[in-house]
């Protein structure tokens, strides 16, 4: 399962943590959203503050008696239907001396039931006419197919059958372990820019383990792993009273609700493990640090700022200055950046960047950026010209239309993701604010929460958050490491 998709600017992806990719050196990462000249040419002309809001998404949403929180959106503009179950762990919180488990255990979740055996829930999508598949983010894991409306039941009870229980043999398990594995090797050992810089920021930015180690895994922690591991993991974190169940589609909500009821009900609870302290103290020094890539053909670099927590008023401000800054060929840094100074082809970046979107997450988060440049352009050019511009905005506050077009670009954005994917965008929003908020009805309260943020809020974020002693740096110098050191980075003016 390689699939990516990318939905909406900002980054509501679909990313397996094993499926890295290099810097953006192709497109800026709102590459899917509509034309930005048309929306910033018609933003020119609108007060945000007259806008009428009609994002309303239909929510029904309730919790069984074993704790299993479901969501149900209606939307009969296809015959079909997104069934996702969410549960609560992701990489963020796996054991320390199984780094990389959470994948592997989402490999594992395909290797058989009571009554699906090995790879029979991936056949049964398929002889469907559906599609499938699922990831590991920080905080979740997630499992979802698309499937044709009258089938929603036949999907209910497989995907209730293995939140009962799984039937995995050892064989199973060492042919996912060589998977996983492979997985690695491919997609970051033996790659360009392989982790640079989805895997690699969050080790150099972040102090605590649990944010900050190799998610992907370390070779020696996916070959300790054992049958004994998966069942306490399974056993440990997923049952329904740590998972959402998402139906975004053609359905009769009253009917989806007794089909419910009937498949997951039953399933017991669990007593679930304690979630580990993730707290992150405030940075006061910028970091800076150099990863040399044999296979790398152009020098890199990375830049990564600590996020606000989720759901300040903060927050919302970042995610406006994310759209100002780097979504799109109009904001700032690719001005600058591709337009003026000729470092870069093309600007990639957001929050949550390739392993998420900014609503996705439950703990610290990164704001960061990453482009390749020719071998001309020096470090110190390069940071001057990204503090040149972030000087900007904490300077000078921004105008009304400066505000009016980042909020269009969000608005157009959000629509595009509860739009997206045949439902699971919308699916994936809902369990988000399920799974974290106990309230997927805040789908509903964005547009608002952005346009709450004024001017004022966002110079203060700019000044606390986009500050130097606040930012870590990753840049990817071509060739062999000295003393054949090519899998490490090595701190900087220290």
């Amino acid at each position: 399962m390689k699939t990516r998709l990318l939905i909406a600017s900002g980054c509501l992806s679909l990313l397996l943590t094993g499926c890295g990719q290099g810097p953006n050196t192709e497109s800026t990462s709102n590459a899917s959203t509509p034309d930005t000249a048309k929306i910033v040419d018609a933003a020119s002309k609108v007060d945000v503050s007259d806008m009428q809001v009609n994002f309303n998404v239909p929510v029904e949403y309730f919790t069984l008696d074993n704790g299993l929180k479901v969501v149900l959106s209606k939307d009969d503009t296809a015959p079909i239907v997104t069934v996702a179950v969410y549960y609560n762990i992701g990489f963020r919180n796996e054991p320390k001396d199984r780094t990389g488990f959470a994948h592997l255990f989402e490999h594992m979740m395909f290797q058989g039931s009571e009554n699906l055996g090995k790879m029979e829930f991936i056949k049964l999508v398929n002889d469907n006419g559906g599609v499938l598949n699922g990831s590991t983010r920080f905080d979740f894991t997630n499992y979802f197919e698309i499937i044709p409306a009258h089938k929603l039941e036949t999907f209910l009870w497989a995907e209730a059958d293995r939140m009962k229980g799984l039937a995995i043999t050892q064989d199973n398990l060492t042919n996912q372990q060589g998977v996983v594995k492979n997985e690695v090797k491919v997609n970051v050992l033996n790659q360009p820019y392989g982790g640079f810089p989805w895997l690699d920021m969050p080790q150099y930015a972040f102090n605590n383990w649990y944010n900050a180690h190799n998610f992907y895994g370390d070779l020696a922690d996916l070959d300790a792993a054992n049958l004994e591991d998966v069942d306490a993991f399974f056993n440990m974190y997923y049952s329904p009273n740590n998972a959402v169940l998402a139906v975004v589609g053609d359905i009769e909500v009253a009917e989806a609700k007794v089909l419910v009821e009937k498949y997951f009900a039953s399933i017991p609870s669990a007593d679930l493990a304690p979630q580990p302290d993730l707290t992150e103290l405030r940075q006061e020094k910028e970091k800076v640090f150099n990863k040399f890539d044999k296979l790398a053909p152009k020098p890199a670099y990375a830049f990564a700022y600590k996020m606000p927590p989720r759901d300040t008023p903060e927050y919302y401000a970042m995610g406006i200055i994310d759209q100002i800054l780097v979504q799109g060929e109009d904001s700032l840094l690719y001005q600058e950046l591709v337009k003026n100074k000729q470092i870069t082809g093309s600007v990639g970046g957001g929050i949550n960047y390739l392993l998420g979107n900014m609503f996705n997450y439950n703990g610290p988060m990164l704001w960061m950026s990453s482009f390749t440049h020719d071998d001309n352009v020096t470090q110190e050019a390069i940071t001057t010209a990204i503090d040149n511009v972030i000087s900007q905005l904490q300077e000078k506050p921004l105008t009304d239309d400066e505000m009016s077009r980042a909020i269009v670009k969000i608005r157009s954005s959000l629509f595009d993701a509860v739009d997206g994917f045949y439902g699971f965008g919308r699916a994936d929003l809902l369990a988000s604010f399920a799974l974290f908020d106990n309230d997927p009805n805040k789908i509903n309260e964005l547009e608002k929460n952005f346009k709450q943020v004024t001017p004022e809020i966002i110079t203060k974020t700019v000044k606390e958050y986009l500050r130097p002693t606040n930012r870590t740096i990753l840049t990817v110098t071509p060739g062999e490491a000295p003393e054949d050191k090519s899998d490490t980075a090595a701190e900087q003016g220290e």
